[in-house]
């Protein structure tokens, strides 16, 4: 969770939501993180968990990232979701949850729907105030 925290921070220096994705390989190596860039990349699908996914696969040289852990500083929306689903991530570990648009529980539940052919395990509340924390502050400062 601490290098998701890193993106994290660095996204919230460039004026993005401060949501940061790190992907773990099974060995436990650092395959890629990200942290949001819809501001900066102006681009409503760059967010944190999906340049993590799209820069793992090209490490990996495949879509399919078994193996892998995605740590992330908060709950998926949808979009997210589906791509960890899509992705065949195994295990997601969530830092805070999203009661406004959180796709793991909170709103929706994509990785709890039978229809879908992949559902990763799930590991909530890991460094939830320091990630929540982050998200308070950002918010906080533009209101």
């Amino acid at each position: 969770m601490g290098a998701a925290l890193e993106q994290a921070r660095l996204a919230e220096g460039h004026g993005d939501v401060p949501i940061g994705a790190a992907l773990l390989g099974a060995d436990g190596d650092l395959l890629a993180a990200a942290g949001n860039q819809r501001e900066l990349r102006r681009d409503p699908t760059a967010h944190a968990e999906i340049l993590a996914i799209r820069a793992a696969a090209e490490a990996l040289g495949g879509w399919r990232l078994l193996g892998t852990t995605l740590y992330v500083t908060l709950e998926p929306c949808a979009m997210c979701a589906g791509a960890i689903v899509l992705a065949r991530i195994p295990t997601v570990v969530i830092g805070a949850p999203d009661p406004k648009a959180g796709a793991a529980g909170s709103v929706l539940d994509v990785f709890a729907e039978p229809a879908l052919n992949h559902r990763p395990e799930l590991r909530t509340g890991v460094r939830e105030e320091e990630c929540a924390a982050l998200l308070r502050e950002f918010f906080n400062a533009r209101r």
